[in-house]
C-alpha cells in the first residue's frame, strides 16, 4: 500500500530516501524504482511471497518469469552460475540495459524463473538504481506498470494501481523509455530487441 514515503513527481531522491526504499523491500514491501530504460517494480527477489506480490500488482502470467537486478557482475555470481563465456559477456555489457539470461543458483526461488533452471540478470547503468542495490540485493527487475498497459518514463506515468502497491516510488525523474535487451549467450539467442542488440550481435558473432 502507498504511503507518505512516495516520492512526489520532480523531486530528487536523496539518501534517506534509498534507506527507505532498502528497508521497504527487506520488509517484503514493492518499491518503483528507476533505471536506464524504465521504471522498475522491484521486491526482494529470494523472497517468494514478495515476488508473488510484484506478478500481483502487475497482474502478470506466473508463467512468464521475472528478472533480478544485482549492483555488479560480481554479486551476481552469488545467486548465479555463468559459464566463462556468459561471464565474458557481462563484463562487457554490463552495466547496462541488458539482461543476460544463466543458470540460477539453489537461493533464487521457482516463483521469480517460472520453475526454470535459468534467470535473467540486469545490473541497470543508473545511479539511483545502483544506490538501491548498493543497500539491497537482489531485486526483481521488472517494468513499474500493469501488464499490457504501457511502462512509466516519469513517476507522473505511473498506473494508479502499481502506486497503490507501493510503498515507495523513487524519483529519478524522466528515464530514457525502451526495454533491456535479453539474451541468452549460451544459446547465442537475442530473446527481446532493446538496446545495444546490434552490438550485442556481433559480440556473439565473433567470440
Amino acid at each position: 500500500m502507498a504511503d507518505e514515503g512516495t516520492e512526489p513527481a520532480g523531486r530528487a531522491t536523496g539518501e534517506r530516501d534509498i534507506e527507505r526504499a532498502a528497508d521497504a523491500i527487506r520488509e517484503g514491501e514493492l518499491v518503483v524504482y528507476p533505471t536506464e530504460t524504465v521504471y522498475g517494480l522491484g521486491a526482494d527477489a529470494l523472497d517468494p511471497a514478495a515476488v508473488e506480490a510484484v506478478f500481483e500488482a502487475k497482474g502478470r502470467d506466473r508463467g512468464n518469469p521475472v528478472s533480478m537486478a544485482v549492483p555488479s557482475v560480481e554479486a551476481a555470481l552469488e545467486y548465479t552460475a555463468p559459464t566463462a563465456r556468459e561471464r565474458r559477456f557481462m563484463h562487457e555489457f554490463l552495466p547496462g540495459p541488458v539482461t543476460v539470461v544463466v543458470d540460477r543458483g539453489g537461493a533464487v526461488p521457482d516463483v521469480l524463473t517460472a520453475g526454470r533452471e535459468r534467470v535473467g540478470v540486469r545490473v541497470p547503468d543508473h545511479a539511483v538504481a545502483l544506490s538501491l542495490l548498493d543497500a539491497v540485493a537482489p531485486v526483481t527487475a521488472t517494468s513499474a506498470n500493469v501488464s499490457g498497459r504501457p511502462s512509466a518514463r516519469t513517476v507522473a506515468d505511473l498506473d494508479g494501481d502499481i502506486r497503490e502497491a507501493a510503498a515507495t516510488v523513487l524519483d529519478g525523474g524522466e528515464t530514457p523509455g525502451g526495454g533491456s535487451t535479453v539474451v541468452d549467450v549460451t544459446a547465442g539467442e537475442i530473446h527481446r530487441r532493446g538496446a545495444l542488440a546490434d552490438e550485442i550481435e556481433a559480440w556473439l558473432a565473433g567470440v
